[in-house]
């Protein structure tokens, strides 16, 4: 087996969590090493033994290809470690895994991804997988690579309107799914048609949104890491376009997308801090009455607790008011007094060197509350 797989597909299994072909088992030897997958863990309770727990079923997460990850259970008989190769129950079928995580860390990562099923309601985890179930396994991971460009060239002649994303074929070489992304509904009848025929094989279509793409192909954001959905996140939040305006960021569509195409995910890490810190902050629509004349708001900076003000006759030079001031002038003009003027409580001064139009970048970054409502305005 060391030597017919080695070699044999040992790049496609990287995408399998492995970092070399599998090969005859040694207690001692790993299959499995950090930071070969996508979706990473580390069982911090490795060394734990609960002696109290007597459960005749006990759970393991095993994951598949790329985010594809699911809990199964098992009896006694079998004596899991992570990283070891494991036939698995499917909907039909079977198939094959590698084991990420035992113990009981696996009831505390059920209850972070809100998995609720008995150990008993789920899909077992047969044995360990044996040398004809990794040879089937292997060869059916090199045929995804042809499935999926011969499906991409069946889709351009059938002039469909969806994008294939990735194929995964079940470890017994019995069934494929393929993901693909679509904004309107897809009549894919004669396409998997003409699968079935190419493939001689069961076939499921499965429709994913473009963060559920993005977290399944993975790929370098602007901060230059991982993409977060593709190496921990477990769950997506929605992400709105105010959570861009509460911390004060510029309305440019092009810095707050990620790869795709939607409102980066990040934009959710700091936003409580911003929204915590801005209830110190007075109105932004706050006038301030001076001598001199009118002053606005033009932006903030939170956590220094400066707003910057200009006057409306002179919108080039910005000036930094402490958020104090800034109550305190308003105080004054609730009270019909007047400030000579607005340099006298200036923290600093900036010259505005281009002006951009916020109207036309606030229309851009509206694209992202409601894509199906400008794309009818676009046609």
């Amino acid at each position: 087996m060391n030597e017919e797989l080695k070699g044999k597909g040992s790049e496609t299994f990287l995408t399998r969590g492995c970092c070399r072909a599998p090969r005859v088992y040694n207690p001692k030897d790993r299959i499995y090493q950090h930071q070969c997958c996508k979706l990473d863990v580390t069982n911090w309770l490795d060394e734990f033994n609960n002696p109290v727990n007597s459960n005749k079923l006990h759970t393991a997460e095993v994951r598949f290809k790329n985010d594809h990850k699911d809990f199964f259970s098992y009896t006694d008989d079998l004596e899991l470690k992570e990283g070891e190769i494991v036939a698995v129950e499917a909907a039909a079928g079977h198939d094959i895994g590698i084991v990420t995580l035992t113990g009981e860390i696996v009831e505390m990562q059920m209850k972070r991804k809100n998995y609720h099923a008995k150990p008993e309601e789920m899909r077992k985890i047969y044995r360990h997988a044996k040398l004809s179930d990794v040879e089937k396994w292997v060869s059916s991971i090199e045929q995804e690579e042809l499935a999926l460009r011969k499906t991409r060239e069946l889709i351009y002649d059938l002039k469909l309107e969806m994008k294939l994303n990735d194929v995964q074929f079940q470890g017994d070489k019995t069934k494929a799914i393929f993901y693909y992304t679509a904004e309107d509904r897809v009549d894919f009848r004669e396409l998997i048609k003409r699968m079935a025929e190419e493939f001689r094989i069961r076939i499921e279509m499965r429709q994913i949104g473009m963060r559920q793409e993005s977290a399944k192909l993975g790929g370098i954001g602007s901060c230059g890491r991982e993409l977060c959905c593709s190496s921990w996140m477990s769950e997506f939040q929605s992400v709105s376009t105010t959570v861009a305006r509460v911390q004060q960021l510029s309305p440019n569509p092009q810095k707050l997308a990620g790869l795709c195409g939607k409102l980066k995910c990040c934009l959710n890490y700091e936003f409580d801090s911003y929204a915590d810190a801005i209830k110190e902050f007075p109105d932004e629509r706050t006038i301030l009455k001076t001598r001199k004349g009118d002053a606005i708001h033009q932006k903030s900076d939170v956590f220094k607790g400066l707003m910057w003000y200009s006057y409306t006759n002179d919108r080039a030079n910005l000036m930094a008011i402490p958020i104090d001031k800034v109550k305190e002038i308003a105080t004054l003009n609730s009270k019909n007094q007047f400030p000579e003027k607005l340099e006298d409580f200036a923290f600093m001064k900036e010259a505005h060197v281009s002006e951009v139009s916020s109207s036309i970048l606030e229309g851009d970054l509206n694209r992202f509350d409601n894509p199906k409502k400008n794309k009818k305005n676009r046609s």
